[in-house]
């Protein structure tokens, strides 16, 4: 993600790899955040509304259901 983001951000600004310009440069010049933190952002708010939905709501009992870890090896024959 990071690296299409920066692609992209160089693209806009016309800068070349053979310019040497940093991408913190590229990045402050734009003043845009990286993709990667506002990912994250969106992610815990849509966690974060999740929670405070009753429990009998149909996202909330998916997001209590356990995990099974498989384990190492050959899976069983069923």
């Amino acid at each position: 993600m990071h690296t299409n983001e920066m692609k992209m951000l160089r693209w806009a600004a016309g800068v070349t790899g053979l310019d040497k310009v940093r991408n913190e440069y590229i990045r402050g010049s734009f003043k845009v955040a990286p993709i990667v933190a506002k990912m994250v952002e969106s992610r815990l708010r849509w966690y974060g509304h999740v929670m405070r939905r009753n429990e009998s709501n149909a996202v909330k009992t998916g997001l209590a259901i356990p995990v099974k870890i498989k384990g190492r090896g050959r899976p069983q024959t069923t």
